[in-house]
């Protein structure tokens, strides 16, 4: 276990760390978090939209006045009014033709200012979040204009499948992170969690030397190495353990709350 002084702030992934597949966060995560909120900000950074964000900040039980990096780090918000103090977009028509040429049967999405989503079909139930509002377009609708992140999915396919597709995509300036499942996530160039997390420790005059970050997924190994201390799930995937300065329990086993509570 690394020695580290009480962290300054906190930032935390949603998804695989703080809530489970089915939607789940227990009560002991719950206690943690609420706990160490009163003591120091605690920032929700993750690939979520706003609207599927809030929720979560809600049952939390964040404070007000704090921020929330959604999109993975293209969009930063005050909470709880959504007010953006940063957003970094990109134009995706190049990547969504290359898409149609080598996945030809893929699903895509981008997110709509409002915080709803536009996809080209629906996505399997609870991918893009709980009540999560949709509007099915066809791909000229898609992206009229520039977006925080353009998402591709494909439920016949694998992981392994979404890693070639990324490398046959051939994408230069965008940033790409490969998902638990047939998923690519496409962000616009240099961006990731750690972009949103430098705007919120600024707007709070912090140093991302005692900041503490927990993560699961492949869009939070730059998280978790910008954090003065990074931490990993245990069930993730190898090359996101190697970048953390540690690993801690599952989310089934309230891994968040383990390592809260060390200090909170």
């Amino acid at each position: 276990m690394t020695e580290f002084p009480r962290p300054t702030a906190v930032a935390l992934d949603i998804d695989g760390t703080l809530i489970d597949h089915d939607e789940g966060m227990s009560p002991a995560v719950v206690d943690a978090v609420r706990r160490t909120a009163e003591q120091v900000p605690v920032i929700l950074a993750t690939g979520r939209a706003w609207s599927t964000t809030k929720p979560v900040a809600e049952r939390l039980g964040l404070r007000a006045g704090g921020f929330v990096v959604c999109s993975n780090g293209a969009r930063t918000l005050r909470y709880p009014d959504g007010e953006v103090v940063d957003e970094r977009t990109f134009d995706p028509s190049t990547v969504i033709m290359s898409v149609r040429r080598y996945a030809p049967n893929a699903r895509m999405a981008v997110e709509d200012q409002d915080g709803s989503y536009l996809v080209t079909a629906p996505f399997p139930d609870g991918d893009l979040g709980a009540n999560a509002r949709i509007r099915v377009v066809g791909d000229d609708e898609l992206a009229p204009q520039p977006v925080t992140r353009l998402i591709i999915r494909d439920p016949d396919q694998s992981e392994s499948d979404f890693v070639h597709l990324a490398e046959r995509l051939g994408l230069h300036g965008v940033s790409y992170f490969v998902g638990w499942t047939a998923w690519l996530d496409i962000a616009p160039e240099g961006v990731d969690k750690s972009t949103g997390l430098k705007v919120a420790l600024a707007q709070h005059n912090l140093d991302p030397a005692g900041l503490l970050a927990i993560g699961d997924g492949r869009n939070d190994i730059e998280m978790l190495t910008y954090a003065g201390l990074g931490i990993a799930m245990d069930s993730a995937p190898d090359e996101v353990k190697v970048a953390a300065d540690e690993v801690t329990k599952s989310v089934q086993d309230d891994g968040v709350a383990a390592v809260l509570n060390r200090w909170f």
